[in-house]
């Protein structure tokens, strides 16, 4: 079996959305494939989180390139998502 990862997480999930939304599964089979996409969407959220904790931005300060962890707050007179 392949190695978990992000990508083929989603992957899966986004499938198993589509089962959900397209076909007639009996309740057991739906409520398995919920909780399986439950887990996926725990486990990807947990990869982002990893992830945006490794974000570093680099900005100058007195001529200097200072890295400073992504935390999503503003920077200067505008937010990031700016």
């Amino acid at each position: 079996m392949a190695k978990k990862t992000f990508e083929t997480a989603l992957a899966r999930l986004e499938q198993i959305t589509d089962e959900l939304e397209d076909s007639e599964l009996s309740l057991d089979a739906s409520l398995k494939k919920f909780n399986e996409g439950i887990k996926l969407a725990d486990y990807c959220s947990e990869q982002l989180t990893k992830a945006r904790a490794k974000i570093e931005l680099l900005l100058e300060k007195d001529g200097k390139l200072e890295a400073i962890p992504f935390d999503g707050t503003e920077r200067g007179n505008k937010t990031i998502s700016e």
